[in-house]
């Protein structure tokens, strides 16, 4: 049984639901919170995760960071050698979607030419109606960056623990990885 430790960098746009998403999935979806007030600095979520069929389990410390620039410079400081990262867009605004290429080459430049895994997050499925950006057209971008995707509704509690299970998934592979080369180096 192995227990690892990753830090989990949860970038995105103010306001697409990375709060809502963490304390979620924190809760095991016990607290919804309905009214917020915007994160300004940082919030640092901790959660294992059991990986299936294992025995295994990986603790998600999870950054969640304030999406206002103003706010970015600073924390940036904090996201140094992240071992994954979570994207987070909002399904109604494009501008998000968009911006999603700016923070992923922001958590690039912290992991100095390392492949780390990980996700992008569409957030806001119940908003039908005001949709804008296409699950098929966010799946190819994410695929084109090497990138796992999901779709959430954390206001109806739809999948809100897909992405951090994902993430841990993730991580163990390339913990046993790892461990397998170094072992056929002995």
């Amino acid at each position: 049984m192995v227990k690892l430790s990753a830090k989990c960098i949860l970038a995105g746009d103010a306001t697409v639901g990375k709060s809502a998403l963490a304390q979620l999935f924190e809760t095991d979806g016990a607290h919804f919170q309905k009214n917020y007030t915007m994160t300004t600095g940082v919030e640092l979520i901790l959660k294992s995760v059991a990986i299936p069929d294992t025995g295994d389990s990986v603790e998600l410390f999870i950054f969640d960071s304030a999406g206002k620039e103003l706010f970015t410079d600073v924390l940036e400081k904090l996201w140094i050698q992240p071992s994954v990262f979570c994207l987070v867009y909002d399904v109604t605004k494009e501008q998000s979607f968009t911006n999603c290429a700016l923070w992923l080459e922001r958590v690039r430049t912290k992991v100095q030419g390392m492949q780390i895994p990980g996700i992008l997050v569409g957030n806001k499925t119940d908003l039908i109606g005001r949709r804008v950006v296409e699950r098929t057209r966010a799946q190819e971008w994410a695929t084109s960056q090497g990138l796992e995707y999901c779709e959430t509704s954390v206001k109806m509690m739809e999948n809100f623990e897909t992405p951090f299970h994902s993430l841990a998934r993730l991580f163990h592979q390339r913990y046993l990885e790892v461990e397998e080369i170094v072992q056929s180096l002995v």
